[in-house]
């Protein structure tokens, strides 16, 4: 599986998470790279099992692959650099050296490094920068968060935004933006869909080559912060995650993340010393969300009864291999890292399968069981189609698990598979009737509900929907209480505002939350040390994560 990053589905954003387990080899990886071993000459090579890859380095597009393989970041910097795996620890600075915050979080002030340059050797100032949220406001389809500009000023070095509302819940999205040259965008007559094969940015790596399957990025000697340790960057897209298993087996992969059912065999027993990984996890979730405009799924005691019945021990023993951490909290949030939001009357819950509750909970709702099938109220049998691409099989496997748990309350269900891209389309057109998906991740479990119920990005059936909402859940209540949370100006309201958001996930099931999002990787030390670790969390080890750059720039040869 590619990239399950946490802003949005797969065709439409990286994402955050990990890879399935395909089977076969492809001769488009054969040999990608030969001729120059892992470290062989300051090289660090990188790959995913995302397939062959169109040229396209536009940083804003998340189906790009600068997106898709992680290099965007190695080219474009952010204005602060944030921690993935603890989003509350203050951010480190990068393009600027100050960001102020004013006014509820509805005025940013961004002091801008001096010393930052663009790669052709032009200076990057606050002009740059102004340019750039201008951008974004213009075109939205750049603007993947989603952000609500409104004022953007330069006032003297200084880069002064404004917002109608609160940004609270932003405040990483928006300190985290990329910065692009204003004397090369200007030129662009159409951002939305420039694939910006000559990328100009300000990072320490530019595009040396770029073919289908591999692309070479090398230092750029100039870098404003200085020399880097590591001075190429190859990238590999293999076309499945056996051939990727085997590069990382084999040494020539030295980091990326695949999904191994048997890690342990397949890949740390190959070298025991060197081959490490490490899956911390976000506050985000991986789940079954239900295409809730289709009936009967738009009954929420249907919804509330699966969830009611799925085991997920077994998703998180078979499923995940226990990789991922598990979902132990029927709210759906992480544990332990998410313990301090969990509302009182859901500390001491579980998700323990309750097939009995479940099946009260449907009688009382007007369903019928019935020589083992489930009938709606209407009198039709219960039956749905779960949805995953081919070869994700930690999807597959889990699908078929709650397959095996919804039997137990009569419902029927068949496992389709589809082309990743075919499916990407179909989440995203509300096209399925059940789906395993990731959802967004961030600071709070605000960024994970509202993924799942923010009425505020709801798009019919039929229109692609690019922020969330997949399941197209309509609940005015869910919409008010994450608006409520967003605009709070005090702990109290949003603690408040948090609790009501776990009712209605635990009441009404729009997604059935079955395992926390790891941002994991695996990674060699044989040839590079300083890699991120649970002792020394500096960042997230994935690197199609934005402080990507920052492990790179912290790696130095291991001999």
């Amino acid at each position: 599986m590619s990239v399950r990053r946490r802003h949005t589905l797969r065709a439409l954003s990286v994402a955050t998470a990990v890879v399935a387990l395909a089977a076969g080899c492809s001769s488009a990886n054969s040999g990608a790279n030969k001729g120059g071993g892992a470290g062989a000459s300051g090289v660090l090579t990188l790959g995913k099992p995302d397939g062959p890859q169109t040229n396209n380095s536009n940083p804003f597009l998340a189906t790009s692959a600068g997106a898709t393989l992680g290099y965007r970041f190695m080219i474009y910097e952010p204005l602060a650099m944030t921690n993935q795996i603890r989003p509350t620890d203050k951010a480190d600075p990068w393009l600027a050296t100050a960001w102020d915050w004013e006014s509820n979080f509805t005025k940013l002030t961004f002091t801008l490094d001096k010393r930052a340059k663009w790669a052709d050797g032009k200076p990057l100032t606050a002009a740059d920068v102004a340019f750039t949220f201008e951008l974004l406001k213009k075109h939205p389809a750049l603007n993947g968060n989603g952000i609500p500009y409104d004022g953007i000023a330069v006032e003297g070095e200084k880069v002064v935004l404004t917002f109608k509302e609160s940004q609270f819940v932003n405040q990483n999205k928006i300190i985290t933006t990329f910065v692009v040259p204003k004397h090369v965008w200007e030129k662009v007559e159409n951002p939305e869909t420039w694939p910006n094969r000559t990328p100009v940015g300000s990072g320490p790596y530019k595009l040396k080559t770029f073919t289908p399957q591999t692309t070479t990025l090398t230092a750029t000697p100039t870098y404003w912060k200085g020399e880097t340790k590591v001075k190429e960057l190859r990238y590999t897209a293999y076309n499945d995650n056996s051939a990727a298993t085997t590069a990382l087996a084999n040494g020539k992969l030295e980091w990326s993340f695949v999904f191994m059912p048997n890690y342990k065999q397949l890949y740390i027993a190959k070298d025991a010393k060197n081959h490490k990984l490490w899956f911390p996890s976000g506050l985000g979730i991986h789940g079954l969300w239900f295409n809730t405009a289709r009936k009967p799924f738009d009954n929420p005691a249907l919804r509330k009864a699966m969830a009611m019945v799925v085991d997920r021990k077994a998703i998180h023993v078979q499923a995940q291999a226990t990789l991922y951490p598990e979902i132990s909290n029927p709210t759906g949030i992480p544990l332990p890292a998410g313990a301090p939001f969990l509302a009182p009357e859901y500390k001491n819950a579980t998700t323990k399968p309750d097939v009995d509750g479940a099946k009260a909970l449907l009688m009382d709702a007007g369903f019928k069981l019935s020589g083992g099938v489930l009938k709606d109220p209407s009198g039709k049998p219960v039956e749905l189609t779960f949805t995953d691409p081919a070869g994700w099989n930690d999807y597959i496997t889990g699908l078929s698990i709650i397959k095996d748990n919804i039997k137990q309350i009569g419902i029927a269900a068949k496992v389709k598979t589809q082309t990743a891209e075919a499916w990407g389309t179909d989440v995203a057109t509300g096209n399925f009737d059940a789906t395993l998906h990731w959802t967004n991740s961030g600071a709070t479990p605000y960024d994970m509900y509202q993924n799942i119920m923010d009425g505020a990005i709801l798009q019919p059936v039929g229109k692609t929907s690019q922020l969330g909402n997949f399941g197209r859940f309509k609940s005015p209540e869910a919409t008010a209480a994450l608006k409520e949370y967003a605009n709070a100006t005090d702990d109290a309201a949003r603690t408040k505002a948090m609790n009501t958001l776990q009712k209605i996930m635990v009441e009404q099931a729009p997604v059935i939350p079955t395992a926390a999002a790891p941002i994991g990787a695996e990674y060699s030390t044989k040839n590079w040390k300083g890699w991120p670790t649970a002792e020394d969390p500096y960042a997230a080890p994935q690197h199609t994560q934005p402080d990507a750059l920052e492990v790179v720039l912290n790696l130095e040869p291991a001999k």
